[in-house]
């Protein structure tokens, strides 16, 4: 629920008291008609979705989790290097990061974000926070360890269950939320014909980020 909140005010309205702290970003607020593109945890490996990516050069935010990515880190970095996905951080067990201690935050939000910077050169400057699980002290952790903005997401695209969830209709500067799961390919082309049916296009997202003043 906490996620689905920060999604309707897009930057997140009671958390942005923490003066100082990244802010909490659920949509992108842009007269631009882009549509941003992002996609969780990494297990699940399908060369499909790739290729997609790739031939398709859709601009895509990948929220890996380092263990997902240690077994088969090809199947990233050839997205990365052939396409426009850009690889940020989503912890490194993936738990409810306001449920932990200051060493616990650090070791999650750091570590996810040394580990990645090993593999893939780039240390991350997104954070997705676990379930959208979001507080100001969250918030202070994650700018020790470099991250600019928390993102959430404005809809999940994701197919949790037997049928996939209700197509909306997007709007410019909406965040969509898909995962590495065997449905990916299917969830994916949902996501790009409803930006293409609502006249958006995919957009990198820290660069709109950056010019709405966000980071």
């Amino acid at each position: 629920m906490l996620a689905s909140v920060l999604s309707v005010v897009g930057v997140a309205g009671p958390a942005s008291a923490g003066v100082g702290l990244p802010p909490v970003v659920g949509r992108v607020p842009t007269a631009e008609k882009v549509v941003f593109i992002s996609i969780d945890d990494g297990w699940y490996h399908d060369p499909a979705v790739a290729r997609t990516l790739v031939e398709k050069r859709v601009p895509v935010s990948l929220f890996l989790l380092p263990g997902a990515t240690a077994y088969d880190t090809g199947y990233f970095t050839g997205m990365v290097d052939d396409g426009r996905a850009t690889v940020e951080n989503h912890t490194v067990n993936h738990p409810d990061l306001t449920t932990l201690d200051a060493a616990g935050k650090d070791a999650e939000v750091c570590g996810a974000g040394e580990q990645l910077a090993a593999v893939f050169g780039r240390t991350p400057k997104l954070l997705r926070p676990p379930y959208g699980a979001v507080n100001d002290d969250v918030r202070l952790a994650a700018k020790a360890c470099g991250v600019k903005a928390l993102v959430t997401w404005t809809h999940d695209f994701t197919t949790w269950g037997e049928t996939p969830p209700p197509v909306p209709r997007l709007a410019a500067g909406d965040i969509v939320l898909l995962h590495f799961t065997p449905t990916l390919a299917a969830d994916l082309k949902r996501a790009l014909d409803a930006a293409k049916a609502a006249g958006l296009k995919p957009a990198p997202l820290m660069p709109h980020l950056k010019a709405a003043g966000l980071v």
